[in-house]
């Protein structure tokens, strides 16, 4: 297959290609604003062939598409920090929603009708419809940030490009994910960088934290990536999908489990964000849809995947 990946040297981005090299067979082609391939994945560069472009112009877009030829494309850029949106919204915006639709002018005026997988996220449900219920496909939208409205508008529309002009395109609404070289923004390798400084010297033994009362459901990226793959082979044009584990755990918990794998001692400092409020408490998918579609299971225990988080911020 020849694959266009946007978003190619993010961390779901450098998963994926990972998974696509180990499947083997594939033409890679990526698009980054920089088009340059960041040193903690670097090793991928000679793997895939990387544009530099901004996909709010459809003109520039158009001429990547047309050299890249794609069969498939993996919509996985954007911006992707919930609580940088409330600070930027109009950034939010425009790297979810107006990028998105301005990649799909492209395609069109391109002429080529590639298969468009969406990558979406599960933040779009907001609070369950009902108390304590897992979210499915046809769980009401109630985007609790500019992030989350976003990325609900961009998914929305990708369903509208379905029915005219006819893009033939999947959805995939990711629940939250982890793994090596996630950014220390996010709750879990911000843990583990500062488990392992502290392993090192160079920090006070001390993990600093927001709220960990939240609970999310978490699975491996590395688990994650590889259903994009089977969506595109067997996913129905316009339906979305949930990808998750299907088991929420608090955020207390994940601390916990990483304390526990320290070689020195931590004292845990929480301090609140009020900012932070408007988060959405509670995060449970129902992914019954995508594995009956495509037959996929996460294969990746979490205490691995904490153990390879940690172990990642070790050795940098």
């Amino acid at each position: 297959m020849r694959i266009l990946i946007t978003g190619i040297t993010g961390f779901v981005g450098g998963h994926l290609v990972e998974h696509l090299m180990s499947a083997g067979g594939h033409a890679l082609f990526g698009v980054s604003r920089r088009g340059t391939w960041p040193s903690t994945v670097s090793h991928l560069a000679p793997h895939a062939k990387l544009f530099a472009g901004d996909l709010c112009d459809p003109v520039e877009t158009e001429a990547m598409i047309r050299e890249a030829r794609p069969e498939w494309v993996i919509h996985l850029a954007g911006y992707a920090n919930t609580g940088g949106s409330f600070r930027d919204p109009d950034r939010a915006w425009r790297e979810n929603f107006t990028a998105t639709r301005a990649l799909y002018d492209a395609i069109v005026a391109s002429g080529l009708r590639p298969r468009v997988l969406f990558v979406s996220t599960g933040l779009i449900y907001g609070e369950p419809d009902r108390p304590d219920a897992p979210c499915d496909e046809f769980t009401t939208l109630k985007p609790a940030s500019p992030y989350a409205a976003s990325k609900a508008a961009a998914d929305l529309i990708s369903y509208q490009y379905t029915r005219s002009p006819g893009l033939d395109i999947v959805r995939v609404r990711l629940f939250n994910q982890i793994g090596p070289r996630q950014s220390a923004d996010f709750a879990v390798p911000n843990f583990a960088r500062q488990i392992a400084a502290a392993e090192a010297g160079t920090q006070t033994p001390e993990v600093r934290t927001g709220d960990l009362s939240a609970q999310r459901d978490i699975a491996d990226v590395r688990d994650i990536v590889a259903a994009f793959p089977l969506l595109l082979e067997k996913g129905v044009s316009g339906e979305a999908y949930n990808a998750a584990r299907g088991d929420s755990y608090q955020i207390q918990d994940l601390l916990d489990r990483l304390v526990a794998m320290s070689r020195v001692p931590i004292k845990v400092t929480q301090t609140l964000e009020p900012g932070r409020k408007a988060d959405t408490a509670v995060t449970s998918a129902d992914a019954r849809k995508l594995r009956v579609a495509t037959g996929w299971e996460p294969q990746i225990p979490l205490e691995r995947t904490l153990a390879d988080v940690l172990n990642y911020w070790r050795s940098i």
